[in-house]
């Protein structure tokens, strides 16, 4: 019988929707899933760690999962889901939470403890020192790209699915490594049921080009004014090119595990490792070790 149990906050005019596991007397956790991803994919997660004794508090980021998507006419930017995840622990009065983040998700993360680091109490990313640099010049060709892509998902709408298997096809083109059986274990927590069919459940909107590109000058800004203990857990080899295992020696201090054969997505391929280095790790933030 699981514990884990649906919760909504309004933050920032939205309501946004968390798994939340009560845990025990332990420091509570917050955990930011990564793109087009949300946070009932790391129910395994949550459980390990909530039976460690932590509140885990897994969000939806906007756009995503059961939250709200963004009014008509915006996008989503970095700056939105920051403001979302600091409006959610304001809502729920949680002060300082150890925060675990995956991918995109890790960047949130990271720019949450670098511009309010009062606000962290420790720092988990998975497989997430943010992504490549982007050259200046490409600015206005991104910019191009975005309008015509926003233009032709805004009125193409969300597409639909006949069947899980349907989903799981479109899920296995993203996913062509993934063992079977694990990634349809995803598909239902992914897709909701509508009329004709299923869709995903996220807003159609974060497939088309984003319309800046990403200034890794800045984000490394951020990394500097981290001061909160850091783990960087890796499953696959993301890190480990070169641009990108530079960024991470940024965070200084930072404990390493790597979960050999886990892949980017390790908290569908192997949660309970995960669960276990990270809770661990927060164990020795909180015994002073």
């Amino acid at each position: 019988m699981t514990d884990l149990r649906d919760l909504t906050v309004t933050a920032n005019g939205l309501r946004h929707h968390l798994v939340e596991h009560p845990g025990g007397a332990r420091e509570p956790v917050l955990l930011l899933h990564g793109y087009l991803d949300l946070a009932r994919t790391f129910a395994r997660v949550i459980e390990g760690l909530g039976a460690r004794g932590h509140r885990v508090l897994a969000l939806d980021f906007r756009g995503h999962g059961d939250t709200d998507r963004c009014p008509a006419g915006s996008y989503y930017h970095f700056a939105d889901y920051l403001a979302d995840a600091a409006g959610v622990l304001d809502a729920l009065g949680v002060e300082r939470p150890h925060v675990v983040a995956h991918s995109m998700g890790a960047t949130v993360g990271t720019m949450l403890a670098g511009a309010l680091p009062a606000r962290v109490r420790s720092l988990s990313l998975l497989d997430g020192v943010g992504p490549p640099a982007m050259p200046e010049d490409v600015a206005p060709d991104r910019t191009a790209r975005w309008l015509e892509t926003a233009a032709k998902v805004r009125a193409r709408g969300p597409r639909r699915m006949a069947s899980l298997d349907d989903a799981y096809a479109r899920m296995r083109m993203s996913h062509p490594e993934m063992p079977e059986a694990t990634l349809r274990a995803m598909v239902a927590p992914s897709v909701r049921a509508v009329e004709g069919g299923w869709e995903f459940r996220f807003d159609p909107l974060h497939q088309t080009t984003s319309p800046g590109r990403f200034d890794a000058a800045a984000f490394e800004a951020y990394i500097d004014r981290v001061a909160c203990p850091v783990l960087l857990v890796t499953g696959s080899e993301l890190a480990g090119f070169e641009e990108l295992a530079k960024r991470a020696e940024r965070y200084r201090g930072a404990r390493r595990r790597h979960i050999e054969g886990a892949g980017h997505m390790m908290h569908w391929t192997a949660p309970d490792a995960l669960a276990a280095h990270v809770g661990d790790f927060l164990a020795g933030v909180e015994s002073g070790g």
